[in-house]
């Protein structure tokens, strides 16, 4: 079984900065690829933020230039630092994991964690 906990979301003015945080459980983070979704009330889910095992990362343009995705193997955790947070960038932001992260292929989550809360306004 694997578990998901995401935290650190909160209220912030536009032009701060959040860092959310994901933990994940059992032994299948070391070899996942992980990434942030985004969803807003009557809004499309967006991914946000891929990081892959090698590090390599991925942004969508929406954030390009402000967030930053980052891993630490030894803790289980995948990071999300967010700058220059604009009102758009309000949502739920959920952490997830492919657990068969297979060349060639794009991100396919296979868990989900439970979301935290990050609203940017004056």
């Amino acid at each position: 079984q694997v578990q998901l906990v995401e935290s650190g979301g909160g209220l912030v003015q536009p032009g701060g900065s959040l860092r959310l945080s994901c933990t994940a459980s059992g032994n299948i983070f070391s070899r996942s690829a992980m990434g942030w979704y985004r969803q807003a009330p009557g809004k499309q889910r967006e991914l946000v933020a891929v990081i892959r095992t090698s590090g390599d990362t991925s942004y969508a343009d929406s954030v390009k230039g402000r967030f930053t995705i980052s891993r630490d193997n030894a803790k289980n955790t995948v990071y999300l630092q967010m700058n220059s947070l604009k009102p758009e960038d309000t949502a739920v932001y959920y952490c997830n994991a492919d657990i068969f992260p297979l060349p060639g292929r794009g991100y396919r989550p296979d868990y989900w964690g439970q979301g935290t809360q990050v609203t940017v306004s004056s």
